[in-house]
């Protein structure tokens, strides 16, 4: 009779303390209709003695689509450090004489994805890539070496990353689109264009007025209807590497100018086609078509001569980067910052692993070294837009107290995410409440998932905060209020 009561008095402990941890709110947004079928998981954890105040089903794995760049982020600041800056050089082989080159002018690219960036501009609102201040900067530095004439080609050297700009795992409707560019040795202008429409009547199709940047290259199969609504609903669709591009979806009626933005498909290559460009408004020959180390290894005809630099560019500290890549959710730096961490893995012999491939063993290896388990981490990028990207709250949470309180990259870290209701990606979300400016917070947003994960102050206490809601039945609007209604009862 005794243990039986002992026994009772148990069931009837944890049953309090599992109560404790899943508090009124989490059951009351469970209970939502739209929450039928969804996949839910929070954990919310005191910083400094690592203590777990609320924890619902934080070992499943879930989709975390954005939130996936604070691996991305922390990882990167923790191997590179914070004050990493990314080097691009422009070199030369052959022989330099009386201003004529005898050879070939490179640009060799270290995965920098900064590089012309609109987030680093003066006035973002007035940007355009034309007015970037590092071709005249090159430029200059090859008149002050003499040069006048390259009886070669300007080569891109992106050797650094393979090919595989684009994860195999991302989906059709987003390769195309702007906020999808690959990442590759050589990046630059944000890997974006933007293209200009003329829209006629509703029912008619927009005419293609053209590309900013210049791309003469690129091919549009325009499939676009005008009709008589306020904002574009609108897909630019098409492959790494590849020249076509199909317009599919609405823009609005009747306007002079309608402006929808796409990937550069091929960076690496337009990059050495741009500086050649400017070379030649600047009086500098160049008599060779640009080109890069994709098409010369492939045809054979690369050679690793030896070089001699001119000028070396470096990107703004890696601090600013992170910083970029939490605030706007900046894809292309979350992508390039994985490559580049995977550069510091040997493969083993006859291995055959891709550049994403390298920076998630570097990722998972580091993480695991640091006492996480890492079971849950599937990663196929660093942006978090292939579906196939999982994460458990319980890891991000656990990641989350160790950049605050382990990490000497942390004030950097914590600075990366932008403040709730004020601004980034969060600029909206818990705005003119109590929580305004009180919280951190790296959201996250694909088709089906809504995710925030980041820090949250209160009565002088730091709490690290991971929430994940997949597969529910509303609008992303209605469920994002329903979590930022959800932290607002918790805290």
């Amino acid at each position: 009779m005794i243990k039986k009561i002992i026994y009772a008095a148990v069931l009837l402990c944890n049953f309090g303390l599992s109560q404790a941890q899943t508090p009124q709110p989490v059951r009351q947004l469970l209970n939502a209709p739209y929450m039928k079928g969804a996949t839910f998981s929070i954990v919310v954890k005191e910083v400094q003695d690592g203590t777990t105040l609320y924890s619902y089903d934080a070992d499943r794995e879930v989709s975390p689509a954005s939130v996936l760049k604070t691996v991305a982020t922390a990882t990167a600041l923790e191997v590179l450090g914070d004050d990493y800056r990314f080097p691009t050089s422009l070199e030369y082989d052959g022989t330099l004489k009386d201003g004529v080159l005898d050879g070939n002018l490179y640009i060799k690219g270290s995965g920098d994805p900064s590089l012309g960036s609109a987030h680093f501009s003066p006035n973002r609102n007035t940007y355009t890539p034309a007015q970037n201040k590092f071709i005249p900067e090159w430029i200059a530095a090859l008149k002050k070496a003499g040069i006048r004439q390259i009886t070669g080609a300007v080569v891109a050297d992106e050797r650094i990353f393979d090919t595989e700009g684009a994860s195999i795992k991302w989906l059709r409707e987003d390769m195309g689109n702007y906020y999808a560019p690959g990442s590759y040795g050589l990046s630059v202008f944000d890997n974006m264009y933007k293209l200009y429409l003329k829209t006629g009547a509703a029912g008619s199709r927009p005419v293609i007025a053209g590309t900013d940047p210049k791309i003469p290259s690129l091919r549009f199969t325009n499939y676009l209807k005008a009709a008589s609504v306020a904002s574009d609903s609108a897909y630019i669709i098409g492959a790494p590497l590849a020249d076509e591009r199909y317009l599919y979806g609405v823009v609005p009626a009747g306007r002079e100018s309608c402006v929808l933005k796409g990937d550069i498909p091929d960076p690496t290559l337009f990059l050495a086609a741009y500086l050649t460009a400017s070379l030649k408004r600047e009086g500098i020959t160049v008599v060779k078509e640009p080109t890069c180390y994709r098409i010369e290894s492939e045809a054979g005809r690369w050679a690793n001569e030896e070089r001699k630099t001119i000028v070396t560019t470096y990107s703004p500290p890696l601090r600013e980067i992170a910083s970029v890549t939490n605030h706007v959710s900046h894809n292309l730096f979350a992508d390039a910052l994985v490559k580049t961490v995977g550069l510091q893995y040997k493969p083993h012999r006859n291995e055959v692993i891709s550049s994403f491939g390298r920076g998630v063993r570097v990722i998972s290896d580091h993480w695991k070294g640091k006492g996480i388990d890492v079971y849950p981490l599937r990663m196929h990028d660093g942006s978090g837009l292939a579906p196939a990207d999982k994460v458990s709250a319980a890891f991000i949470a656990d990641l989350l107290v160790y950049m605050a309180t382990k990490s000497d990259a942390s004030d950097a870290f914590i600075a990366s995410l932008p403040q709730a209701g004020i601004e980034g990606s969060v600029v909206n979300f818990l705005k003119g409440s109590k929580l305004q400016g009180k919280a951190r917070l790296k959201s996250g947003g694909i088709t089906g998932v809504r995710s925030y994960a980041g820090y949250i102050t209160k009565d002088g206490k730091t709490y690290a905060v991971a929430v994940f809601s997949n597969n529910y039945s509303c609008s992303m609007a209605q469920m994002t209020k329903g979590l930022e209604r959800l932290l607002l009862q918790l805290f």
